[in-house]
């Protein structure tokens, strides 16, 4: 198991932090509101050339974990806060791509496009969503579309990060 998601995965622990980061969101009023990411300092880094990023993490025989996020959104910000952000830190490969942002990136046939035309291409509607993305850009996983059940979220994460892995 990933030792970022080890300490994370205690049922107890991971409803406590789901349930205050969301609620702490809705009290703070952020709900809805625009929310600058990279200003940030519990944000993940934003995806700048999908091919370069996936080699890298390619590199460390990992899939390149992609989270794709909507400004204002409780539930990406509870996965981010209590899953995401401890294992990038702990060198997990994961970028991030933001709905209706025109921030850019390369896609992975080259191309120069927004965060938002990346996720209209990948036609996600629900968010959180994460990709998982092996050899020539491939899902190598099932995509985690939207809110999971807090205690669960840590060990379907896991699941599909190994069936990731498994699949090159």
């Amino acid at each position: 198991m990933n030792p970022a998601l080890r300490t994370m995965t205690s049922p107890v622990s991971a409803r406590r932090d789901w349930c205050v980061g969301v609620l702490s969101l809705m009290a703070a009023g952020m709900v809805g509101a625009p929310v600058s990411w990279a200003a940030t300092p519990d944000a993940l880094p934003p995806s700048r050339s999908l091919p370069q990023e996936l080699a890298a993490a390619l590199a460390k025989d990992h899939p390149l974990i992609v989270m794709v996020s909507l400004a204002g959104c409780p539930y990406c910000q509870a996965a981010r806060r209590s899953y995401l952000l401890p294992m990038w830190r702990e060198g997990v490969p994961l970028v991030q791509v933001d709905m209706r942002s025109q921030t850019g990136t390369v896609d992975l046939n080259g191309q120069r496009v927004t965060h938002d035309q990346l996720v209209q291409q990948w036609r996600i509607s629900i968010a959180p969503t994460l990709l998982f993305l092996g050899p020539q850009g491939r899902e190598a996983a099932e995509r985690m579309e939207g809110a999971y059940l807090p205690d669960f979220y840590g060990s379907y994460l896991e699941a599909r990060i190994q069936k990731a892995r498994s699949t090159w």
